[in-house]
């Protein structure tokens, strides 16, 4: 029988390389893991990747620099929008305040009867701590995060839909949602996966603001990627949604450190379907303790080396 692990990572377009460095690691106190380029096309983008101190796939936002390619996107309905990231309980009053004290603008909100910390990328794109108790993924606690306030890894994905009926059915027929329906006013949430950290889909119904961009653009979510475990649930997972009629999701594709299926959900989200590749994931490239140290480049791109990082933006960790 198909199925659905949890969360694998998911994957941004920001603005600057500098600045988004600056966010996850000085700010966040994630970890750098790698420095690469996008795949696709022939421009050369940084991908660079972000996580919790183990490289848990769950935990794991990757993030596409375009301001220097002058894409720049809208942020609307019918896309995903929030970074849902977990961490204890107990340890908001500290983010709320190393946050303010990085001149981060941060919010309280209550959503489902507890407390959470919302706050913005620096290209826009909105954030949200949830708490979490007995998350044992292990946090980085990088530039003087405490160990006990360090991010565990992702919560979920937030999505904004005009009509939320069809991603609620698409959730339970085709991504074989866990839990039953959550409902607290215009938001809806659900648990898709058997992992019981990482998997939740929050769904919120926003009519008011226009549809948002879904290519590559500056201060947009792209994508948000689900853990299918093996190649060949993959493909039974993809067999499933093809067969409810989701005709809109690729071909299989290499990614270097795990294979990718995209398919475009009722809500306009991206959805992947990923595994992590078996020859190595993170460290076919780098040791555990060398992770983000060099600059990585898929093959097709080697003998374009010193032409891309001559374009590039010099970045500084």
């Amino acid at each position: 029988m198909a199925y659905v692990e949890g969360s694998h990572h998911v994957t941004l377009s920001v603005a600057g390389a500098q600045e988004d460095v600056d966010f996850h690691v000085k700010v966040l106190g994630l970890r750098l893991i790698k420095r690469t380029v996008l795949f696709d096309g022939s421009l050369p983008i940084y991908h660079l990747y972000y996580s919790n101190a183990s490289g848990d796939p769950s935990s794991v936002i990757t993030t596409f620099p375009w301001a220097q390619a002058g894409f720049y996107g809208k942020r609307g309905t019918n896309q995903a929008r929030e970074v849902l990231l977990s961490v204890p309980h107990e340890s908001m009053d500290y983010w709320y305040q190393r946050l303010s004290d990085h001149a981060v603008g941060v919010e309280n909100l209550e959503v489902f009867g507890q407390r959470r910390v919302a706050f913005r990328h620096p290209s826009g794109i909105e954030y949200v701590f949830v708490g979490n108790a007995g998350d044992q993924r292990v946090g980085h606690a990088g530039y003087r995060v405490p160990q006990e306030h360090a991010i565990h890894g992702i919560h979920g994905v937030g999505v904004h839909v005009s009509t939320p009926d069809r991603m609620v059915e698409f959730a339970n027929e085709s991504f074989h949602s866990q839990d039953q329906l959550v409902e607290e006013g215009d938001r809806a949430a659900l648990q898709i996966g058997n992992q019981k950290y990482g998997n939740h889909l929050e769904i919120t119904v926003n009519r008011e603001d226009d549809q948002g961009t879904w290519g590559y653009g500056a201060g947009t979510y792209h994508h948000f990627a689900w853990n299918v475990d093996t190649l060949s649930n993959q493909t039974d997972v993809k067999f499933d949604i093809e067969g409810r009629g989701y005709t809109d999701i690729s071909e299989l594709k290499d990614r270097k450190y795990f294979k990718s299926v995209y398919v475009r959900t009722p809500s306009g989200a991206l959805f992947e379907l990923a595994v992590t590749h078996e020859d190595g994931g993170w460290e076919c490239d780098e040791s555990p303790q060398e992770l983000g140290s060099r600059f990585q480049l898929p093959d097709q791109f080697e003998h374009r080396r010193e032409e891309i990082l001559n374009r590039l933006e010099t970045i500084e960790i």
